[in-house]
């Protein structure tokens, strides 16, 4: 469902890994209804030809897709990087928030990266003495401006989503006081920016990149005053990484911008009785969710079941309960 709603893979960064052994393709269509237009979302990845995505029948981009599809979600084990592990992938989640709950900025994370490759670039050839330094006042104009957009954007994320993850951590039976902060990795006004890229300049220099900006941000998860992905449980990383994906969701839903869609991969395994209730009573505020699990007593018995066997839909399978 991932794949053929984004092109893209949650578990990998190439597309070719989605490929059967034994055979030359993997393909994936998706409807999207209920929006007043339904789409057909395709996306496929050929070991010859590929990657190609299109809506419709018709080639387009991510960006664009994003305005005719639902958000999506995922909830999986192998997640949970997202919170304990490096700064990049909370980083790269809150811009994904940002995407879907202001779409007008959507292009920010993107357009600071093209920028800061350039700069780093420059950079390194200056310090091989092959660029002069006078050519870098444009590129950190230009990064000062998006440094400030980027940063600005995830501020203002962040601060939306503190209380509700708090919310929904409470509700999971995530227990101790906590936190969700945004902690940037420099200055964050355009002009404080620029100076500060005067300062570092030799460092950069000695470094051949960078070495202050908003790709040094962090979004600090803390449990009890600790980091959660230093000393949290894995049960209690598991517990906010689920409440997180619900504290975007409660946004979404709260300003108009439409719930996104949970896929949710072995979410109830290592969850009592009592989490599972609480989490399916979250799931029932609105919006659609998948939920996979390998024993069928797991599934809440609310909504369609499927039971898959081999990846093929059984078709004598499917019952609706509730």
């Amino acid at each position: 469902i991932f794949f053929g709603l984004t092109s893209r893979s949650f578990r990998t960064s190439d597309r070719r890994d989605l490929i059967p052994f034994g055979s030359a393709y993997a393909r994936c269509r998706v409807t999207v209804s209920g929006t007043g237009v339904d789409h057909m979302f395709m996306a496929s990845a050929s070991r010859s030809e590929g990657s190609r995505y299109t809506m419709d029948g018709a080639k387009i981009e991510q960006a664009e897709a994003a305005g005719h599809r639902p958000k999506v979600t995922v909830f999986s084990p192998d997640r949970l990087e997202l919170i304990k592990g490096p700064p990049a992938g909370r980083r790269a989640h809150i811009d994904s928030f940002v995407a879907a709950r202001w779409p007008g900025r959507a292009g920010l994370r993107s357009a600071f990266g093209r920028i800061l490759a350039q700069r780093n670039a420059l950079i390194s050839r200056i310090a091989a003495g092959q660029a002069d330094r006078s050519g870098l006042a444009t590129w950190d104009s230009q990064f000062a401006e998006a440094a400030e957009a980027l940063a600005g954007s995830r501020e203002k994320a962040v601060a939306e989503l503190g209380e509700r993850w708090a919310a929904a951590a409470d509700e999971l039976g995530l227990e101790g006081p906590k936190s969700l902060t945004y902690r940037p990795g420099a200055a964050t006004t355009s002009e404080e920016i620029l100076k500060g890229l005067e300062e570092k300049l030799e460092n950069d220099l000695r470094l051949g990149r960078s070495s202050w900006g908003p790709h040094h941000d962090e979004i600090r998860v803390e449990l009890d005053g600790r980091q959660l992905r230093r000393f949290g449980s894995q049960g209690q990383q598991r517990l906010g990484l689920l409440a997180l994906l619900f504290a975007e969701r409660s946004a979404l839903l709260e300003t108009g911008g439409g719930a996104p869609l949970m896929l949710l991969d072995d979410v109830m395994s290592e969850l009592d009785a009592h989490r599972r209730e609480r989490l399916v009573e979250r799931l029932l505020e609105g919006g659609q969710a998948v939920i996979t699990a390998a024993e069928g007593e797991l599934i809440p018995e609310r909504g369609a079941i499927l039971r898959v066997a081999i990846a093929d839909l059984l078709e004598d399978s499917r019952e609706v309960a509730g």
